[in-house]
């Protein structure tokens, strides 16, 4: 994983695997999503940010609640790509993510890219939780 910290992106590799693609042999459209969550998880980590820690410290969760996504290209089998990631927004219970699936090989051909936005939730009641000041901070 690197962190193109200039400008806030983290990238996340990943190989595209037989159980990703469909009959085509082309990622399915879900496939993708699946890469970006990865990508949002390895950006929180890159900001010391784990997930299960939220939880236990804050009883803090993150749940999508929009996904945009255009795709430009299709990705193939075996395939080796890089999900580069950064926050565009976080305030209130919003944190907005600014995505992109691309080759990794020279010139990183992109194939999707996406607008997904995650809300803070308590962990218990599942209802809106404003970010704490500590962990907007960390997103910062």
């Amino acid at each position: 994983m690197a962190d193109s910290a200039a400008a806030g992106w983290v990238e996340t590799p990943v190989r595209v695997y037989y159980e990703d693609t469909d009959a085509q042999g082309v990622v399915y459209f879900a496939g993708y999503q699946r890469f970006m969550e990865r990508g949002r998880t390895e950006w929180l980590r890159a900001r010391n940010v784990q997930q299960d820690e939220l939880r236990a410290e804050h009883e803090l969760i993150f749940s999508l609640v929009t996904a945009n996504v255009r795709y430009h290209r299709p990705a193939r089998l075996d395939q080796a790509l890089v999900v580069r990631t950064r926050v565009s927004e976080a305030r209130g219970v919003r944190v907005s993510f600014e995505q992109e699936v691309r080759l990794e090989s020279a010139g990183g051909e992109l194939l999707a890219s996406a607008e997904n936005v995650a809300v803070s939730l308590d962990a218990e009641s599942l209802k809106p939780k404003r970010l704490p000041a500590a962990v907007k901070d960390m997103l910062a």
